[in-house]
């Protein structure tokens, strides 16, 4: 385990380079004693290439929690109301979405084998295909578990529901009363759209609390096709 350097000597020029990467402390030492001068510290060689075909890359539960309260805790300084610290959410997933949705087909096409096009990546065309892709290799990738329920709005045929009764943006998250509706999942609401406009399914997506007595956090994604969306999936199938 790498250790903290002592404050009260100082390196100067010392730290992450994005030119370089980051640095084991051990080893800066080493180039700093033998080195008279920290300007001429040889960097050491690290190899950052990483298998994209590897399925698993579970992230530590609290780096995680304590990293995406830093998030909602930026951006509520940054907001003037709920509705734009929702925003600023929904926007940093989106980013996220536009290239995760390529990094999935990528890795489900390695293992399932089931392109016709050697090099090419599967696709959904259908909106109800899409949709499932999210409910569950989405949820699993990025949860561990397929989420709870998919669901067609009985009133608008643009609509459709995602619900998540433990959503893991909510497990701890205080939100104070001021607040009270807003729903750190915003976030994953954003990478949602980013997957879903990626596809050129057009679709704006929220994030609603709708909880009941045994989960408190139950969450449902609201997403609301474009109606050219919906018209497309009718010339094309007829339904």
């Amino acid at each position: 385990m790498s250790r903290i350097l002592s404050s009260a000597k100082p390196i100067q020029g010392i730290g992450y380079d994005p030119l370089i990467g980051p640095q084991r402390v051990e080893e800066v030492e080493a180039s700093v004693n033998n080195s008279s001068s920290v300007d001429h510290v040889t960097p050491p060689n690290f190899n950052y290439e990483r298998n994209l075909h590897r399925m698993k890359h579970d992230v530590s539960l609290s780096s995680f929690s304590f990293l995406f309260c830093e998030l909602v805790s930026w951006s509520r300084e940054r907001a003037n109301g709920i509705q734009e610290l929702e925003k600023r959410l929904n926007g940093l997933g989106y980013t996220i979405g536009l290239k995760y949705l390529e990094l999935l087909g990528l890795r489900e096409n390695y293992i399932t084998n089931t392109t016709t096009s050697k090099n090419g990546l599967n696709r959904d065309i259908k909106i109800i295909q899409m949709l499932e892709f999210i409910h569950t290799t989405f949820w699993k990738a990025l949860f561990g578990k397929t989420a709870d329920n998919l669901e067609r709005s009985q009133d608008n045929v643009c609509n459709y529901m995602i619900t998540d009764n433990d959503p893991l943006a909510n497990r701890y998250i205080s939100v104070p009363s001021e607040f009270q509706n807003f729903n750190c999942s915003a976030f994953v609401a954003g990478i949602i759209e980013g997957m879903l406009d990626s596809a050129y399914f057009q679709a704006d997506v929220s994030a609603h609390t709708v909880e009941t007595k045994e989960n408190p956090n139950r969450t449902v994604f609201l997403i609301q096709f474009d109606e050219a969306v919906i018209k497309r999936e009718q010339i094309r199938f007829g339904s």
